[in-house]
């Protein structure tokens, strides 16, 4: 079943790539701030590399500003993603989280069959917003497109939902 709006996270052990591979469990990533995780099928992958990516890189001051932290989720190991994230810039603090297993991934429901294009289980183009470890906003993407996940769309988003709370 797919994580929804107002769930909780879901604890399981993944690798966050920040300059080292190291196992964390997602609930302590999430616990006590604000994240925007966004998911993508895989590393070096086309619109992941040419558009997805870039666009939180580009924008991640702007998140850093409202005090968020981001995250980019793939089935990949940590060996993909920390080579994705050299050769993509990706600035110290915006964390790689490598799904080597799909365990994460399957745990939010977010898990994509790539096996007709030779991909195996992927992770779906997504992006969520969760605070202190509750989704508060889940944006998923149909397939082959980049509009509702993409870093401009989540700081509308976002600040819409900052917006109504007022």
């Amino acid at each position: 079943m797919k994580i929804q709006p107002g769930d909780t996270i879901p604890d399981t052990t993944i690798r966050v790539v920040d300059g080292e591979a190291t196992p964390k469990q997602t609930g302590e990533l999430f616990a006590g701030r604000k994240v925007l995780l966004f998911g993508v099928p895989g590393a070096f992958t086309p619109t992941c590399s040419n558009k997805h990516l870039p666009g939180y890189i580009s924008r991640y001051t702007e998140f850093q500003q409202r005090g968020i932290s981001v995250m980019c989720l793939a089935v990949n190991d940590a060996y993909v993603m920390r080579a994705w994230a050299t050769s993509q810039q990706v600035p110290a603090g915006l964390l790689m989280l490598a799904d080597g297993n799909a365990s994460f991934t399957r745990a939010l429901g977010l898990e994509l069959d790539g096996t007709p294009f030779g991909m195996g289980l992927r992770t779906r183009r997504f992006a969520l917003y969760a605070e202190d470890g509750v989704v508060r906003l889940l944006h998923v993407e149909a397939p082959g497109e980049l509009r509702v996940s993409s870093a401009e769309a989540m700081l509308s988003a976002i600040g819409g939902l900052s917006q109504v709370r007022e």
